[in-house]
């Protein structure tokens, strides 16, 4: 990467950083995926009851399959087999879960996290319910301010999360969130996250490289 870019993105993710410590929420910096998964190890201890959010990013980091290592307690909504009231179930446990792993659809330089959501179970353990809340952000969810953070969400992450979950809507034909009325709709809440009542329980690992959508 050319050097004089490296410096702006570099004080990018610095200004980003800041603006979560100020919000209460703990900030760390990873180079990799890799050494996100270090800092997720420091992070964690083994015996723990752990959750996932629907996410990528957890899957291209290895976090999932360092879950299901045996080392954890992992509620595990991926599991084979898995009914849809079994599913419920998962994301129900999950509220008393010791920690919480998920991504962010997009993370503002003002040091918010951004989210839209389906069923809203994410979002719903990220505001309340496990003790600890660690997201996983590429350096590419990193936007200016709420703003930017919406049209992120409508131009990228929700169409191409709609293909991903091959749901028939509109945005998985034109690219782009059309605000619709379908059925298999995935946008129906959306929440913004800012200053956290409780110091720390909310941790971002924000790695230099792009992940998920």
């Amino acid at each position: 990467m050319d050097n004089n870019l490296k410096s702006v993105i570099e004080k990018k993710i610095k200004r980003t950083m800041e603006n979560l410590e100020k919000n209460n929420m703990e900030a760390f910096y990873a180079e990799d995926a890799s050494k996100a998964m270090d800092i997720v190890k420091g992070l964690v201890k083994e015996g723990e009851t752990v959750s996932v959010g629907g996410s990528m990013t957890l899957f291209e980091t290895g976090l999932i399959e360092y879950l299901k290592s045996g080392k954890f307690n992992y509620l595990d909504r991926y599991a084979a087999g898995l009914t849809p009231e079994g599913v419920k179930e998962v994301f129900r446990k999950t509220f008393f879960a010791d920690t919480y792993f998920t991504s962010t659809n997009a993370l503002t330089e003002d040091g918010e996290l951004y989210n839209v959501d389906g069923t809203c179970n994410r979002v719903a353990a990220m505001l309340y319910g496990p003790d600890k809340v660690i997201v996983i952000a590429g350096v590419n969810k990193i936007v200016p301010d709420s703003d930017s953070a919406i049209e992120r969400v409508r131009r990228t992450a929700a169409p191409a999360n709609a293909i991903r979950l091959s749901r028939k809507t509109p945005c998985v034909s034109t690219g782009y969130c059309m605000d619709c009325s379908s059925p298999e709709r995935i946008c129906n809440s959306y929440v913004l996250i800012g200053r956290q009542p409780a110091k720390g329980r909310i941790k971002v690992i924000i790695v230099g490289s792009d992940l998920g959508y």
